[in-house]
C-alpha cells in the first residue's frame, strides 16, 4: 500500500506512525522523543520534557492520550502502567 502521507511533514497534530512501550526509568531516555503518550491505567505520571523540565500529572485517567513531547517517564512518582510513546 502506498503511504499518502509520505511527503507530509510530521507535526504534533498529525497522526502517530509508530510507538514504543515505555518502562518508567529515572536514568535512560526514550530511544525516540514522543509526540504523545497513551496511558493505559490511572494514577500519577512523572515525566521529563524535551526541555529538561520535570513535570508531574496527578490523577491521569485510564485510556488518556496526552500530547506531550518527552524524553523520559520517570520511575520516581509514576504509578500508571501500560504507557506507550507515540511518534
Amino acid at each position: 500500500m502506498t503511504d499518502p502521507f509520505a511527503n507530509t511533514r510530521s507535526s504534533l497534530s498529525s497522526s502517530a506512525s509508530a510507538g514504543i512501550a515505555v518502562a518508567a526509568n529515572d536514568i535512560a531516555n526514550l530511544s525516540v522523543p514522543s509526540h504523545a503518550l497513551y496511558v493505559g491505567s490511572c494514577g500519577t505520571l512523572a515525566i521529563r520534557m524535551l526541555s529538561g523540565d520535570d513535570l508531574t500529572f496527578i490523577g491521569v485517567p485510564p485510556g488518556s492520550f496526552l500530547p506531550l513531547s518527552i524524553n523520559q517517564a520517570l520511575s520516581s512518582g509514576t504509578r500508571p502502567s501500560a504507557i506507550v510513546a507515540l511518534f
